[in-house]
């Protein structure tokens, strides 16, 4: 039924069955993915990361390397080796 207006009223339309949907083939899984999500991570926030896993500093231990540094009795070969293969660990991840 349609009502336009106060003066304009329309009998009883008639009614449609529901629609009907054609059947269509089950679509085949494709072998690549499009549209898949992706996240890059720059370098720069990479070594943010691994600067936020870098334990606090000992003050104490800083304090006693320095007087060791000025006594001149801190760097030696061993010590600087150690050193070096810790910081290429630590940069290689």
């Amino acid at each position: 039924m349609q009502i336009q207006g106060p003066a304009n009223l329309h009998g009883a339309q008639p009614i449609h069955g529901p629609h009907r949907v054609n059947e269509t083939a089950p679509q085949q899984p494709s072998d690549s993915i499009h549209g898949a999500d992706q996240l890059e991570i720059s370098a720069e926030a990479e070594m943010i990361s691994r600067i936020r896993d870098v334990p606090d500093i000992r003050a104490d231990r800083v304090a006693d390397i320095r007087q060791q540094i000025e006594a001149g009795t801190y760097e030696t070969d061993d010590k600087l080796e150690i050193a070096i293969g810790r910081l290429f660990d630590e940069l290689a991840g």
